[in-house]
């Protein structure tokens, strides 16, 4: 009998009409396909089984996840991430479309009869115990937001702040040429916002989604605002309240759990919505924005920073990533930009602002990802090898989708008007982000720490990444 990887690489070519720029190595140690190409390594028949159940992203993710696909130690996720993302960007690749159907059609036949003699054709392998469990109730009810928000956020604080910094920012951080550190960018960012909300002391500053607080602990700290947070990430909330209280500000922060559609105080003079807009969904999305404007004093700004895709081509519809939506962000949808800052308008804003972070993001997903690698056993140790495993491969593939614009970030700066019109923004752009003080501190305290002894010992197998 053949090797099995020269049979797997025979049949998938046949399938998909194209080479493959990958290399195999089966469960017999045999290897094929292009020399110096990035290789996959099939530990056992089930990964087979997976794909074959379910060809494309969703199999390769659950072959991954649980461990029966990995990568050969001289390749990098990255590069193998790259392959991927082109091979499905193919002509021919995108008629097939990758469902079972073409794998037991005519096109399949070859590819089926193979997975036959090498064994691997059997009952369908059950999914990665971190597969989100699919979500019950109306789409975007408060009780299904709270499920679907648990499952991305409340998976540990430690495991965050592992893979996010210090800083314990979970958004796009913002490059300077002062910042040296993930730490300064994301400070950066942090006083990009309160200079485009034009933060001045004794201001009340709402933010929706508001993390772990850092956004308002900086606002707070050095623009002397008054801030009320809301999260329903019960976790997320336990840790900000206790930040805000070892910060001595207890008596000018409040953090709550509370959902965006239940905040009953108003006006705030500027709202803040930091990541958070990408959970509410298209079809609620003229709510979440009208509920914003209501919120917000007349003359007040929001700065609304929200990761975006590209339109669809004529006669495409929209198709979330399933491993996006099964393992990362449940019930999550992005939205062309221009998409927002319509519905923006229609809830009665004034757009006046709207800047691109996209490489910026690529930049800080690759510092993420550095993160994790260098405490492996630690994220481990903290929620298990599978959900590592996912956040590896979500972090990296998100950071090349950045890269290579296929999604992209945007801070859109919008303004309720007073009743004759007036924006309160001066003249120009340079005035605006100019008005208001910048933050305090020693620029050395924020410099990354040295990795710890050790943390080059992993079980990844593959080679580590490079930022």
């Amino acid at each position: 009998m053949a090797e099995v990887a020269t049979q797997l690489i025979g049949a998938v070519e046949g399938l998909l009409g194209v080479r493959l720029p990958l290399r195999i190595q089966g469960w017999d140690g045999s290897v094929a396909g292009p020399p110096g190409a990035p290789t996959l390594v099939l530990r056992s028949r089930r990964a087979a089984r997976r794909l074959l159940w379910q060809p494309g992203e969703l199999g390769l993710a659950r072959a991954y996840v649980s461990g029966d696909l990995e990568l050969a130690p001289d390749t990098d996720l990255y590069e193998v991430l790259s392959v991927v993302a082109e091979l499905a960007e193919h002509p021919r690749i995108r008629q097939l479309d990758l469902g079972v159907t073409d794998v037991f059609g005519p096109h399949g036949r070859e590819l089926l009869a193979t997975l036959v003699r090498i064994g691997a054709v059997g009952p369908q392998p059950a999914p990665p115990p971190e597969e989100a469990v699919r979500p019950r109730g109306r789409l975007h009810s408060r009780r299904r937001d709270r499920a679907a928000i648990s499952h991305h956020y409340d998976v540990g604080n430690d495991f965050y702040r592992l893979v996010l910094g210090s800083s314990m920012v979970y958004s796009c951080a913002y490059w300077t040429p002062e910042a040296k550190s993930l730490e300064d960018a994301q400070e950066a960012k942090l006083d990009l916002i309160c200079r485009k909300l034009g933060l001045r002391p004794g201001m009340r500053l709402l933010d929706v989604g508001c993390g772990w607080g850092s956004l308002v602990l900086h606002a707070a700290r050095h623009y002397g605002v008054t801030a009320v947070g809301v999260s329903i990430s019960v976790e997320q909330v336990e840790l900000a309240r206790g930040r805000v209280a070892e910060a001595g500000l207890g008596d000018r922060i409040e953090i709550r759990l509370q959902d965006y559609r239940e905040v009953p105080d108003g006006p705030f003079d500027a709202i803040s919505s930091v990541g958070m807009a990408e959970h509410v969904g298209s079809a609620q999305y003229l709510t979440y924005a009208t509920g914003l404007y209501g919120l917000l004093a007349p003359g007040g700004r929001l700065l609304n920073h929200q990761i975006a895709r590209r339109p669809e081509l004529p006669g495409e519809r929209y198709r979330p990533s399933p491993f996006i939506d099964r393992y990362v962000f449940p019930d999550g949808e992005l939205s062309p930009v221009g998409s927002t800052v319509g519905l923006l308008e229609d809830a009665g804003f004034e757009v006046r602002d709207v800047e691109s972070l996209r490489e910026h993001y690529g930049l800080t997903l690759r510092e993420w990802v550095a993160n994790l690698e260098a405490h492996w056993p630690e994220a481990v140790r903290l929620v298990g090898r599978g959900r590592a495993r996912v956040w590896r491969l979500y972090m990296a593939a998100s950071a090349l989708a950045f890269e290579q614009n296929r999604i992209g970030i945007n801070q859109v700066l919008a303004v309720r008007t007073t009743s004759v019109g007036r924006s309160g923004l001066p003249a120009t752009r340079g005035q605006w982000l100019a008005a208001a003080p910048g933050p305090a501190g020693d620029p050395e305290l924020h410099r990354s720490a040295p990795a710890p002894e050790g943390a080059a010992d992993t079980d990844l197998g593959d080679r580590r990444s490079v930022r």
